[in-house]
């Protein structure tokens, strides 16, 4: 299932990271009173009265002079467009309408997109009367909010979902394996595709970011069925596209959304940099189950230690994703080719493992008598049982006397045990702790 998306667009400091904040109900957008303080495009998943969206928020805005504001602005808007399902297009009264606000609305209106217009920091009487001569913009009534003090915000909601398509059924059979392939521009996602296939299906170019559209290829190899997402790079090449990789992250959501197994990939060549993380970090969150592949690999120096040096250097910067096996091949010699696909079969079965209950209770009594839980002011956890509630990933509940005994620090060791008896390689494990009620078993 696909879920919907929103984008939150405006110019700098209107408030877009905390509405952000508020729509997913979490803290994840840095939020400073400076402009273009967003460093990198944020996604979460909201959930209003039961419809599930994912939500972009387009700060990520650089301020390098008028021109360069404008410029940005711009492009970030079209990116919008393109990915989003619905946008909120964000002023705020404070400052009344400006041109900056007028440039967006054209090219939001030209897109044919909807949008949902929201007047931000509305926070008294006198501001609420401010958000009328926002109607000249042609996008009708305008929603006063206040992203600090959160009034407005069911309204806003209410008129985004309104809007919203519903989630898409995926069209591949459930025998299907999704894999899309992630990474920054030009660490070789698209010869990677070609090179699997044995043909060449997708342009390749050595200019970053020649990828137009995500484009869906369904393959078959040795009886297994897959279909392979390659995310596409940056849409254009002018001077606010190459100074920043930002306007990527929309397009590799949705594929990721789509995907039961993500290849990260990574540029043997130049090694591991931030962006990388951030792009990984996106398929860990999603709960997907994930390889990363090292490209280029012909092209690197190399002794016998150099791929587990590798190897561990990736280990120590992704620290959340010690499952994820790493397979080194080359795109263009096609060397070590042939160990990626049943690196992605292994691990598109981990990820939809269900184990029975009576096995995983077994594994978790042992782990608990051979390490009992802490005490914590003289009271300890108590274990009552324990059940995979959903696979994709797979879904552990533990049911205790009381969730706030346990520490993350002993759920990580159950993790592990788990992980030891069952394997799960590739897939990360969601593990919930509930309180066993009166009334059960």
């Amino acid at each position: 299932m696909a879920r919907p998306v929103v984008a939150i667009v405006g110019r700098p400091n209107v408030g877009k990271s905390t509405i952000f904040n508020r729509l997913i109900g979490d803290k994840l957008a840095i939020v400073e009173d400076k402009p273009g303080i967003t460093r990198d495009r944020i996604y979460g998943i909201s959930d209003w009265n039961g419809v599930s969206f994912s939500v972009i928020d387009t700060g990520g805005i650089e301020i390098d002079g008028e021109d360069f504001i404008l410029k940005s602005i711009r492009a970030q808007a079209e990116l919008a467009i393109e990915e989003a399902d619905v946008i909120i297009f964000m002023c705020e009264a404070k400052s009344g309408l400006t041109n900056s606000d007028e440039e967006v609305a054209q090219i939001l209106f030209r897109s044919g997109k909807p949008v949902v217009l929201a007047i931000n920091k509305v926070d008294n009487m006198k501001r609420a009367e401010d958000i009328y001569e926002f109607y000249s913009l042609g996008f009708g009534d305008p929603i006063g909010i206040s992203g600090s003090h959160g009034t407005g915000i069911g309204d806003l909601l209410d008129a985004v979902t309104a809007l919203l398509p519903e989630e898409t059924e995926d069209e591949y059979d459930d025998d299907v394996i999704r894999v899309a392939l992630i990474g920054r521009p030009n660490v070789g996602k698209s010869s990677l595709v070609n090179a699997i296939l044995g043909e060449e299906r997708v342009i390749v170019s050595d200019m970053a970011g020649t990828t137009r559209d995500a484009i869906d290829t369904p393959f078959e190899r040795d009886g297994q069925k897959y279909v392979l997402i390659d995310t596409a790079g940056m849409r254009k090449r002018g001077k606010v596209y190459e100074s920043t990789e930002k306007y990527s992250v929309m397009r590799a959501m949705r594929a990721i959304e789509r995907a039961d197994v993500v290849l990260v990939v990574i540029n043997g060549e130049e090694g591991i940099i931030d962006q990388d993380k951030h792009i990984a970090g996106y398929a860990h969150d999603a709960g997907k189950a994930s390889i990363f592949v090292v490209n280029k690999w012909d092209a690197v120096q190399k002794d016998d230690k150099t791929m587990q040096h590798f190897e561990n250097g990736i280990r120590d910067h992704f620290l959340f994703m010690t499952y994820a096996p790493v397979v080194f091949l080359s795109a263009l010699t096609k060397q070590r080719l042939q160990k990626l696909l049943p690196v992605v079969q292994h691990v598109a079965q981990q990820h939809a493992l269900r184990i029975a209950t009576h096995l995983v209770n077994d594994v978790v009594s042992d782990a608990v008598a051979i390490n009992p839980p802490p005490t914590d002011k003289g009271r300890r956890l108590r274990i009552n049982y324990v059940t995979q509630v959903a696979v994709k990933p797979p879904t552990i509940v533990v049911f205790v006397n009381d969730p706030s005994l346990m520490h993350f620090s002993y759920e990580r060791y159950l993790e592990n045990k788990i992980r030891a008896a069952f394997d799960f390689q590739g897939t990360p494990i969601r593990i919930f702790t509930r309180r066993k009620s009166e009334n059960e078993g």
